[in-house]
């Protein structure tokens, strides 16, 4: 599993975001505090508190290629 942290402010950040973690087969999630959604939903992420840093989980050591697609959105 890798950990990421990453930031999401704007309703357009949040569906660029989606767009790219849905290109790929991994199961990935979003983590706020105790909360935990499906990172390939949008809905699921929008009911995070955006305010703050977010991790993102891949259950997957082999995602260097979606890990640096979603670049622009690390910390």
């Amino acid at each position: 599993m890798r950990s990421v942290p990453i930031k999401l402010s704007f309703a357009e950040e949040v569906k660029s975001f989606v767009n790219t973690v849905n290109r790929y087969p991994y199961e990935v999630d979003l983590r706020a505090g105790r909360h935990v959604v499906d990172a390939k939903s949008i809905l699921g992420i929008f009911s995070l508190d955006l305010s703050k840093p977010i991790t993102m989980d891949v259950y997957d050591d082999n995602c260097d290629d979606l890990i640096a697609d979603i670049q622009p959105f690390t910390i």
